[in-house]
């Protein structure tokens, strides 16, 4: 089917995405379980655990990694180069990301904040970077409400006073879990930047062509 293929990479990394957050659900549900177990408290159901800190939280600061890696991706590669990589602009020459899009106002197929000018042009310009890192302040947010979810039940089981979103927010071990994840984003975009300079693969846009020399730049 057509619709099929022409969206089937979308389809297949929301499939995929959904495939390993069931995955997640369900291995995180033995390991809360055990953990509440260990400590004499009640084990809960699969639907309880669904809205849980300790599932919602993982989730969130998983979430917000890959947001902050994106937005900080799209934006620096307006920005900053590398000769050679697929993945960046070329430095010696115009490209056409830069284009003034005052310039197809007029085109009938150009998006309607386009053809609309002014501010709503303007915005539009930039709107991808600024989506994706809102939806990473906004997953940043959910991590440390649900961490300190996590943690109050963690406090209870240990006779002990529940932490605050203020406390948490400061707290070292939601800054532990993030920069973990964060650093691994940014160490992996630094090397797909690097080899796609020298390592091919054939078909992917996200690649240069087999034959291209190392010193070209962009796919």
């Amino acid at each position: 089917m057509k619709i099929l293929r022409d969206n089937g990479l979308t389809i297949v990394l929301l499939l995929a995405s959904l495939g390993t957050v069931v995955g997640m659900l369900f291995t995180g549900l033995h390991v809360y379980n055990d953990e509440l177990a260990e400590h004499g408290g009640q084990m809960v159901t699969l639907p309880a655990y669904l809205i849980s800190g300790h599932f919602l939280s993982a989730l969130f600061e998983n979430w917000e990694s890959e947001f902050l890696q994106m937005s900080a991706y799209v934006v620096l590669t307006a920005f900053l180069f590398q000769r050679g990589s697929a993945e960046s602009k070329d430095p010696d020459e115009p490209s056409s990301q830069n284009s003034n899009p005052a310039d197809d106002q007029d085109n009938a197929e150009a998006p309607l904040p386009v053809r609309m000018g002014g501010m709503a042009s303007s915005l539009y310009s930039y709107s991808l970077g600024w989506t994706l890192f809102l939806l990473f302040v906004l997953s940043f947010l959910m991590h440390v409400r649900e961490s300190a979810s996590a943690q109050a039940v963690e406090a209870m089981l240990h006779g002990q006073q529940a932490p605050s979103i203020g406390e948490q927010f400061f707290s070292a071990r939601l800054w532990f879990e993030s920069f973990q994840n964060w650093q691994s984003e940014f160490l992996s975009t630094a090397v797909l930047v690097v080899l796609s300079i020298f390592l091919r693969f054939r078909g992917s846009p996200e690649s240069k062509t087999v034959s291209d020399p190392h010193s070209k730049t962009g796919a």
